[in-house]
């Protein structure tokens, strides 16, 4: 079946999601023409959008433009940590979705969220709720002093390029290929030791100064990254560096020591006929994508894993961690992965043909069990399982991206233009409009229904939440007539397969080879009926000496169980009429002598 949509809107950048990213319970979309959709839960203010109020599905995010001007901010970057969320603007200033009020007077909420990770100190914190601009980034000394240009000239040309976020951090990669980091950071405490120091201020890491760092991850308490094992960066030459907690073996060293500093992950340094090219962070473990050096003519990659394994969100078919990098041994040889992705406790990977593959917790979906409402976990899943897109549909169609939040999973497919999820439904983060959770993927309202139905701004809530629910009941009753006609067109086919063997079983039974088309009498295609008389006569007309023999054969032996199944039914007719006349006799007998007892008073001699 086409996909209108898709085609109606291939034209339109507002339509085509470009990029999304999830957190603990919210997720963000970016689209081509730069603006920021979020939906979730909104406590604490993660979704930029004014309020604490859960969205149920994709609402805009407003930036206001920090030059005054009034246009429109063009955002190119979005990240998403635990409970907050960063853009990235194309004038290179950060927006931080403000994460808690100020005014809150309860301190384990104050405590928990002051970590820096949104680049703002208490003394700067207002009761917004919706995006600011991140001005301490501006204020930082540009790491690089070497350039020749003034202090004034060198901060200028500072821009950011990447933004990421996990747990309780932030991270951002500059036009120079320098990492900073601020939030719930690893740093040296006073013991010499380390410790997760909160840090509003963006800090450079000093440990790549001359190299590039190109991609970037992070979990709860540890942080990985690619980076150039030169200076100059050729595409194919990454060394993954980690450091931070390690007391699960997430760092991939070989060991569960903390690292202060970065260090390289030996299994797949520059020595490695492998070059790695995506990564992605847990709670507590890590996933990464490889691929040869030396690329064939097919695309071929392959997903390693290690950190914390007790749910299953390794792979590797046990709950046991993994302090090397290990490969997922279950997910096809062949495929190319575009994509990785790591939750909580369980990872998805999607591949360039569609195919999307999750393991870990509760099935591979992540759902944490709530021991508030007495749910026990059915079962994780300890190697990959393939998500099907629909119940006919194994592959989701010209995928681009997937991600995983806390509990739920989010794939941008068809080229952008469409959008799944399934995994924790609480507080509307599927974006389908339920709060249910979901164990197949979803489809997300996408695009907004207020662009579909061209709604006014003027118009009220009321109206919204019935367009809203109007358009719901439209997609459910399509999804319903799509789901009941597939039901019996699958129905058909089982008919038609079984029906195929059927004839395919004869036809090999009498004339030595399996059933093809060519076989069907041409009256047949023309007509849909045929003279069977004739065919037959035809056929034996056309046919060889050889298959005549085989046919002669076929029919004696047809002939042979014929007469011999009659002659059996025969001999059992025959015993049992005789058994019945038996029958007959000894009764007769028996009554013949309780006569004559009955009328001399005692039994006659034989």
């Amino acid at each position: 079946m086409q996909d209108t949509g898709s085609s109606r809107n291939s034209d339109n950048p507002s339509r085509k999601v470009v990029d999304v990213a999830a957190g603990e319970s919210h997720t963000l979309l970016l689209t081509g023409d730069g603006s920021v959709y979020s939906w979730g839960r909104g406590m604490f203010g993660r979704l930029g959008l004014g309020s604490q109020k859960d969205e149920f599905f994709p609402v805009k995010v407003n930036f206001e433009n920090p030059s005054g001007s009034g246009d429109c901010v063009k955002i190119v970057g979005i990240a998403a940590g635990a409970y907050h969320s960063l853009a990235l603007a194309d004038c290179f200033h950060f927006y931080k979705l403000i994460d808690f009020i100020l005014l809150f007077t309860n301190i384990s909420i104050l405590d928990y969220f002051m970590d820096g990770q949104l680049g703002i100190s208490e003394e700067d914190s207002h009761d917004s709720l919706a995006p600011c601009l991140l001005s301490k980034f501006l204020e930082v000394q540009p790491p690089d002093s070497s350039t020749g240009l003034s202090e004034a000239e060198d901060r200028a040309s500072l821009k950011m390029c990447t933004v990421k976020a996990g747990g309780m951090m932030s991270l951002a990669i500059d036009n120079r290929g320098t990492l900073w980091i601020w939030g719930n950071i690893p740093e040296e405490n006073k013991e010499g030791g380390l410790s997760l120091v909160s840090s509003f201020i963006p800090r450079p890491v000093w440990d790549f100064h001359g190299r590039a760092v190109v991609k970037v991850s992070c979990g709860n308490e540890h942080v990985v990254a690619l980076v150039s094992a030169t200076e100059s960066h050729k595409g194919e030459d990454l060394l993954c560096y980690s450091w931070g907690y390690n007391s699960h073996g997430q760092l991939g060293l070989g060991d569960r020591q903390s690292r202060l500093r970065p260090e390289v992950v030996k299994i797949l340094d520059e020595d490695s006929p492998l070059t790695i090219y995506e990564v992605a962070c847990g709670a507590f473990h890590t996933a990464l994508l490889t691929h040869k050096k030396e690329r064939g003519d097919t695309l071929e990659s392959m997903c390693w894993t290690f950190g914390l394994g007790e749910n299953g969100q390794l792979g590797h078919g046990t709950t046991q961690s993994a302090l090397f990098p290990t490969p997922v041994k279950v997910l096809p040889q062949n495929a190319y992965f575009i994509s990785v992705d790591c939750g909580l406790f369980h990872t998805s990977v999607v591949s360039s043909t569609g195919g999307v593959w999750s393991w870990g917790m509760e099935k591979g979906l992540g759902l944490c069990p709530d021991a508030s409402r007495g749910e026990t976990v059915s079962g994780d899943a300890l190697s990959p399982l393939l998500i099907s897109c629909t119940p006919h549909q194994s592959i989701f169609p010209d995928p681009v991206k997937v991600v995983c939040g806390a509990a739920h999973t989010v794939v941008i497919v068809q080229k952008g233009y469409k959008v799944w999820s399934w995994g924790r439904g609480r507080s509307g983060v599927l974006g389908n409009g339920k709060e249910i959770d979901s164990y197949t993927p979803t489809i997300v309202l996408w695009p907004p229904m207020t662009e579909d139905f061209k709604e006014e701004d003027s118009k009220s809530s009321d109206e919204q939440d019935n367009a809203a629910e109007k358009k719901l009941e439209v997609i459910t009753e399509t999804d319903e007539k799509l789901s009941s006609a597939l039901n019996e067109v699958k129905l058909l086919q089982t008919k038609l397969s079984t029906m195929e063997k059927y004839a395919s079983i004869l036809h090999g039974s009498i004339f030595g080879k399996p059933f093809d088309e060519h076989d069907i009498p041409v009256s047949m295609w023309d007509s849909g009926s045929m003279n069977v008389a004739k065919e037959w006569d035809d056929m034996l007309e056309a046919a060889d000496d050889r298959k005549l023999v085989r046919m002669e054969m076929f029919y004696r032996d047809m002939l042979a169980g014929v007469k011999d199944k009659l002659m059996k039914r025969k001999i059992k007719e025959i015993i049992k009429e005789c058994l019945q006349s038996s029958k007959v006799n000894i009764l007769l007998l028996r009554a013949l002598l309780s006569f004559f007892k009955n009328k001399n008073g005692q039994v006659p001699l034989r």
